[in-house]
């Protein structure tokens, strides 16, 4: 199933309402529902196991990413209040280590989000060229939290096209 689309809609529809009362929040879902089903509906298959799975990950995401901003934040805190202002900027090239166009997207803008780096562009085969202000502690942290980033998202979004060659 579109998890991700009736996860939209109903965060779409819920936006333009302005409100959160239990039963608006029920009518989003089964519009949501609907709207994928009328849209796709050679892909309305319920994988009970697959929400689970897709939900979990996605709060596992979400702390990720709390986590990551909470950590570029005081780690740019530091480097700006230091008298020597220790900055060693450079642009590493981190690959999305993900097949999906939307999972690398939304790699891309967590990697953003964090203060301290920045995705200025996404190259052939998903490799995201990102400025970093420390340019030694970036590189391989940065890998490994791509890694876990990738992971988490393959199973947020299990059904989603694969990047595009660009040769």
């Amino acid at each position: 199933m579109q998890l991700w689309m009736i996860v939209g809609l109903t965060l779409l529809y819920l936006a333009l309402t302005g409100n959160l009362a239990a039963n608006n929040v029920i009518a989003g879902v089964l519009l949501a529902v609907g709207l994928t089903a009328l849209l796709h509906p050679d892909r309305l298959r319920i994988n009970p196991q697959q929400v689970a799975t897709s939900l979990w990950a996605l709060l596992r995401y979400g702390l990720v990413l709390v986590k990551d901003v909470v950590q570029g934040a005081w780690q740019v805190a530091r480097l700006v209040l230091h008298p020597d202002l220790p900055v060693t900027p450079a642009v590493i090239a981190l690959p999305s280590q993900t097949e999906s166009r939307w999972a690398t997207a939304l790699s891309a803008h967590a990697i953003t989000l964090s203060p301290g780096a920045l995705v200025i562009e996404i190259g052939a085969h998903g490799v995201m060229y990102t400025h970093v202000l420390e340019a030694h502690k970036a590189e391989q942290s940065a890998a490994e939290l791509q890694r876990l980033r990738s992971e988490l998202l393959e199973k947020i979004l299990p059904d989603t096209p694969p990047v595009r060659s660009e040769e």
